[in-house]
């Protein structure tokens, strides 16, 4: 199979094999109106298997839900067919209206324009728990 080189936009590198989807989904790429090419079990010499995604536009990216989803990406920026910039990304210290509380007393039960905001607090483990209520995401 051949994918063409991208010579303007972004490349999501290293997302764990199957999960492509859920990250075209939560960025809600299906509302852009640009190519994007989703390459599912790839192989890789380092991940046995790994997805890609590949955007043909440099668009705003939440760089929190990427990590939250999937903190081996790396995303690069390509621009005139080269690579300019390369983040690898981790699981965020914090994530903000990614994750909603299931804590049916927790305060964001009752006020709902609160925002659902969750802390890391086992990077080991990828636990989070929600600042109001301390219950722990699942």
């Amino acid at each position: 199979m051949i994918v063409n080189p991208i010579s303007n936009g972004i490349v999501l590198d290293h997302i764990t094999a199957g999960n492509a989807m859920k990250i075209y989904n939560y960025l809600k790429l299906d509302e852009l109106d640009c190519q994007v090419a989703i390459i599912k079990n790839c192989p890789s010499s380092k991940m046995g298997k790994k997805d890609i995604l590949k955007i043909n536009e440099i668009i705003d990216l939440n760089f929190d839900i990427l990590g939250y989803l999937d903190p081996g990406i790396t995303v690069n920026f390509i621009e005139d067919g080269k690579i300019i910039n390369r983040l690898h990304l981790e699981l965020p210290a914090q994530v903000k209206d990614i994750i909603k509380c299931k804590n049916p007393r927790c305060i964001t039960s009752v006020e709902q324009e609160l925002p659902h905001i969750f802390r890391l607090t086992d990077k080991d483990n990828s636990v989070y728990r929600c600042i109001y209520c301390d219950s722990k995401a699942k």
